[in-house]
């Protein structure tokens, strides 16, 4: 019997997988916390569901951040930084509606999932848009870093 424990045991730690980071080696984790209120007018374009704005603040991000609200009260924020090169003169993305370009290499990303959108079938590597945290309290968003 204790030998039929033994091997389970065994089995159950040999199916243990290590977790595995997606971690992007282009953008540096850096910590920060920023405030939007809503009220402001800089920031008004943001109590529409569906818009989008760039948050060019030097305290947010490495290049500013994308900030957009998906209905509901639920807002997402991105790095604008382009996810597929190390920061550069050419590496902050371009915004124009909910849509993000590179203007690197012309990759898009969605600002509502931060999925590249136009991923070329190279079979190389190709990274997803950096995504901060966010709440909302009372027409404050409060962004922070991950």
């Amino acid at each position: 019997m204790k030998r039929f424990w033994g091997l389970i045991l065994f089995i159950s730690l040999l199916s243990c997988e290590k977790e595995r980071t997606n971690r992007n080696p282009f953008l540096q984790e850096i910590g920060f916390q920023f405030e939007l209120n809503l009220n402001l007018p800089l920031y008004s374009p943001l109590t529409n569901s569906g818009s989008s704005i760039y948050v060019g603040n030097t305290q947010v991000g490495t290049r500013g951040a994308f900030v957009t609200n998906t209905g509901f009260d639920v807002f997402r924020v991105f790095e604008a930084s382009c996810p597929n090169h190390a920061p550069n003169e050419c590496s902050t993305m371009n915004l124009n509606g909910i849509v993000a370009t590179c203007s690197c290499d012309d990759f898009q990303y969605s600002t509502i999932t931060g999925q590249m959108l136009n991923r070329p079938d190279d079979g190389a590597r190709y990274y997803d848009m950096l995504e901060y945290r966010a709440a909302y309290n009372g027409g404050t968003i409060v962004i922070i870093s991950n």
